[in-house]
């Protein structure tokens, strides 16, 4: 197990000689460490298949326990109880919506029925099918797009003013309000207003941070899940409603506090999934890996904030088709092969309040 005494990324590596002329500056110039990437992938052949007795229950208790925490907050009378139920509704409902980057990752063919059972039970009543993430998220795999300004999910956030930070936090608190305006009124008149359809897909239908991010038209099979997930979106939008204007808006306004909760939660995870200081020039894997961050035992903390196997972000990058339940365990062999002082080292941190303030400190450095 790795203990990092340090926030301290390698700066100053830099490639040898005629290398060197090929890689830019700072984390995007470091040299791929290829001892290090051969090491993940032999190390871990025998535990990279998706095993379902784990994704099923796993997806189906955190759902179903986030949906009756949620209903306590709604029906339970007594204020505080009602709050803590809120607030388990919000870490339950945000364990299940995480599988969602599963989604992206794992073969069609690896969990039968999976992505229609997660669509059905979680993406569609949240109101952010896998449509929202599936052809997106694996942009920000792909070697010559990481940390460039064709990456929907990279924000030189290090390289930004101080008060970037905040605002890019608490502007999540406004994601279920934005979904449901988008499901109940956008994607219907977009179904009779092409020039409205197509800037909510290209601008709207992506869960991703860069504003220069504009998604291309979905093709083939894709295109037909899009459909039907989108269908069932707005429908369960209009009805939910509907039933509020009817009945009582109490239930939707405490489902709103829920999920901006659980909004606030995956951006707050979000802030510290990298270290953001790519300044737009393509990567190298190993550069990746050391912009990106692993938060290992025994940061107990981190399966809350980091769950569904985020708390090794790092790691993914290194083998993005590993399976969630196989991470900690791929981890210990790569830690254990390597050593200390290796590169792998250097992707592990402590925490997050000390990530926060890593990044907090950069944004203050002068420029």
């Amino acid at each position: 197990m790795i203990a990092t005494d340090t926030l301290e990324t390698p700066r100053d590596v830099a490639p040898a000689g005629a290398e060197a002329a090929k890689l830019p500056r700072g984390l995007a110039g470091t040299p791929d460490d290829k001892e290090m990437l051969r090491s993940a992938v032999e190390l871990t052949r025998d535990i990279a298949t998706a095993r379902p007795e784990i994704y099923w229950p796993d997806m189906l208790g955190s759902a179903a326990l986030g949906y009756a925490a949620l209903a306590g907050a709604i029906l339970i009378g007594n204020p505080p109880v009602a709050a803590l139920s809120g607030v388990v509704a919000a870490l339950a409902l945000y364990r299940a919506l995480l599988f969602i980057h599963e989604l992206t990752h794992i073969h069609k063919n690896a969990l039968p029925g999976f992505r229609f059972a997660w669509n059905l039970l979680v993406g569609i009543p949240m109101l952010t099918p896998s449509l929202m993430y599936e052809g997106v998220h694996t942009l920000h795999h792909a070697r010559t797009r990481y940390g460039t300004v064709e990456d929907p999910e990279y924000l030189p956030l290090a390289l930004m003013k101080p008060w970037s930070l905040p605002l890019f936090a608490l502007v999540a608190l406004l994601l279920p309000i934005g979904l449901l305006i988008r499901s109940a009124i956008l994607v219907p008149l977009g179904a009779v207003i092409p020039p409205l359809r197509r800037l909510v897909w290209e601008r709207a239908s992506a869960l991703s941070i860069n504003p220069e991010f504009r998604r291309r038209p979905p093709e083939g099979e894709f295109a037909r899940q899009v459909f039907w997930q989108e269908l069932g979106a707005s429908a369960w939008a209009l009805f939910v409603l509907w039933w509020s204007a009817t009945h009582s808006w109490r239930p939707l306004l405490i489902g709103i506090a829920v999920i901006s909760l659980t909004a606030l939660l995956n951006q707050i995870r979000t802030l510290v999934a990298h270290l953001w200081e790519n300044e737009g020039e393509a990567m190298t894997v190993t550069g990746q890996y050391l912009d990106s961050v692993n938060v290992p035992p025994p940061a107990w903390l981190a399966p809350l904030w980091a769950p569904v196997g985020l708390r090794y972000h790092a790691l993914h990058h290194l083998l993005p088709s590993m399976p969630y339940h196989s991470l900690a365990e791929a981890h210990r062999r790569i830690v254990a092969h390597l050593g200390t002082g290796s590169t792998y080292e250097k992707g592990n941190y402590n925490g997050l309040l000390p990530l926060v303030g890593r990044l907090a400190r950069s944004t203050m450095m002068p420029r």
